[in-house]
């Protein structure tokens, strides 16, 4: 469900006076969880567009103030807002994260990108996960065990056939399958960790946002930044920062395949922004090497 301007002034007037006299702007973004609006120059206002999205403000409300040591910034819930005639779900006003989608900016230095990156991962894998949520139904399956994705990720590859090559990419996901699993204790992972929640201010990462799909599992799901972000001639720099075996990385290589078949598959008509990720992310595997 998407939100008017009108409606969203509204509802942020009528529950907390004090952003009254905050301008509002829609912010242009090709996700498919929130409307955002920029709230004066120190916030930013998520409306979910569907219920589903709406599962994850209690997520992020909860556990972003407990991850906030992290080394590179990420969002701070300020007020959650209530669900209304005018509007079904409740919604979130944040503190504003300056920068640029990553996706939708130059990078200058990707060596640099890559070890901000590898910082941020290594530092959120030992991050406390007592009473953490683990991965599961409620945050997209995202550090589950591979095999728990195969018939849908193998169903996404086969209603791709008339753009990539099916035995190709089967070929990179029985890899991925044949990878020896996660068996050590699950670790905080991000999720979501593409280049439309990564931003970019000044030339380097400024912070990493949208964390409604974290969670505890197996954090070779993260790794799928390596393709879906980061170009091939930082790749191998970025593993040997990350220092992951080569099991994990195969793992981490599946990730970005299904999630980014799966993504394309269902979004290609409907979602420009998403399908060019995914699409780049495809490619990168395909052209791995």
């Amino acid at each position: 469900m998407l939100i008017e301007l009108e409606v969203a002034r509204r509802l942020i007037d009528a529950q907390f006076p004090e952003f009254r006299h905050f301008a509002l702007h829609p912010i242009e973004s090709g996700g498919t969880d929130n409307t955002i609006f920029r709230l004066g120059d120190s916030f930013s206002v998520r409306f979910p567009k569907r219920a589903e999205a709406a599962e994850h403000i209690d997520t992020e409300k909860f556990w972003l103030p407990r991850l906030a040591a992290l080394p590179v910034r990420i969002p701070k819930p300020q007020a959650k807002g209530a669900a209304s005639s005018e509007f079904p779900y409740p919604w979130t006003i944040y503190d504003w994260c300056p920068g640029q989608a990553l996706s939708e900016t130059e990078v200058k230095d990707w060596a640099q990108a890559a070890k901000d990156i590898s910082t941020f991962l290594q530092a959120l894998q030992v991050m406390d996960t007592q009473d953490a949520p683990l991965s599961g139904p409620r945050n997209h399956f995202r550090g589950v065990p591979l095999k728990n994705r195969d018939a849908l990720t193998r169903a996404a590859i086969h209603g791709l056939a008339d753009e990539y090559p099916e035995p190709e990419l089967l070929h990179h996901w029985h890899d991925a399958l044949s990878a020896t699993p996660h068996r050590e204790s699950p670790v905080w992972l991000h999720g979501d960790l593409q280049g439309g929640n990564i931003l970019v201010f000044e030339d380097r990462i400024s912070a990493i946002i949208d964390f409604g799909l974290c969670g505890v599992g197996d954090p070779a799901c993260d790794l799928m930044v390596a393709w879906s972000v980061l170009p091939k001639q930082v790749r191998e720099p970025f593993r040997q920062q990350i220092a992951c075996n080569e099991a994990a990385w195969a793992r981490g290589r599946g990730w970005a395949l299904s999630v980014s078949a799966i993504a394309l598959e269902y979004y290609r008509d409907r979602n420009p922004h998403l399908s060019h990720i995914s699409r780049q992310t495809l490619s990168a595997i395909l052209t791995d090497g």
